[in-house]
């Protein structure tokens, strides 16, 4: 199975990345996608990529959006063309922390699409707390044939209809789909199905039960396989089957 979504470049792994990695090897994990956040972040990740063949992405989080350069697409250039990146991202909104000033948070999104939209990449979105303004932006912006995820996805079967049917978007479901408090977001997964779905940690936060509390790592990305697997009456075989084809149909992996 494929964590389409984890940070290995952070520092709660500077004293056991490698053997972190050898366990999602050894659970079973056929690939990691470990995200950039700002530049530095960024450049980080597509080292860690090449170190141990994973997959990278580049891009600007909306509480780093403050600090973006202006002319991102010059800025992100070079990194792009490494062949370990696959994706632009994270990118987008969040109100819940308000960390960059909204009117920058918009700014960086609607240019990290643009510049995904120029080159043909798919984008990897972040969006707490901010589904109208977020929406409103994609209906500006994006244009059909695009690629992208809505990562950590935590919304209700109405919000899950809306970003899959009128933007063609996947949802990245990770640990919180195994809480007790998530039944809306089950019901949401429900309502789409298994072929709009794709698997993440977010790693190294948000660990699933019943490892919550702890770091999150790749590795535990199973139990989330698991959860699914029950709450669409499905096996697991064919939970991991059926989001590992649409990882690779979105980030061409």
């Amino acid at each position: 199975m494929i964590d389409t979504h984890c940070h290995l470049q952070d520092k709660q792994f500077e004293g056991d990345r490698e053997q972190t990695i050898a366990r999602a090897f050894d659970a079973g994990i056929s690939g990691m996608l470990t995200v950039g956040c700002d530049l530095a972040d960024s450049e980080h990740a597509i080292e860690i990529a090449r170190r141990f063949k994973l997959q990278a992405s580049v891009g600007i989080h909306p509480h780093e959006a403050k600090d973006a350069p202006e002319d991102l697409a010059a800025a992100f250039a070079p990194l792009l063309e490494d062949r370990h990146v696959v994706a632009i991202g994270e990118t987008g909104l969040d109100y819940y922390y308000d960390h960059s000033p909204r009117d920058a948070q918009a700014r960086v999104l609607r240019e990290q699409i643009r510049c995904a939209r120029r080159r043909g990449m798919p984008v990897i979105f972040h969006q707490r707390d901010a589904f109208d303004d977020f929406v409103s932006i994609l209906r500006e912006e994006w244009t059909q044939g695009m690629r992208g995820v809505v990562h950590c996805f935590t919304g209700d079967s109405q919000q899950a209809l809306l970003l899959v049917r009128e933007f063609g978007l996947l949802l990245g479901i990770g640990g919180v789909a195994t809480f007790a408090n998530a039944e809306p977001l089950r019901q949401a997964v429900r309502t789409v199905g298994v072929e709009r779905i794709i698997l993440e940690t977010d790693s190294p936060y948000l660990a699933p039960v019943p490892v919550r509390g702890r770091r999150n790592e790749p590795s535990f990305v199973v139990h989330t396989a698991r959860k699914l697997a029950e709450v669409l009456g499905m096996g697991l075989d064919e939970i991991v089957a059926a989001t590992d084809r649409n990882a690779y149909s979105l980030f061409h992996m």
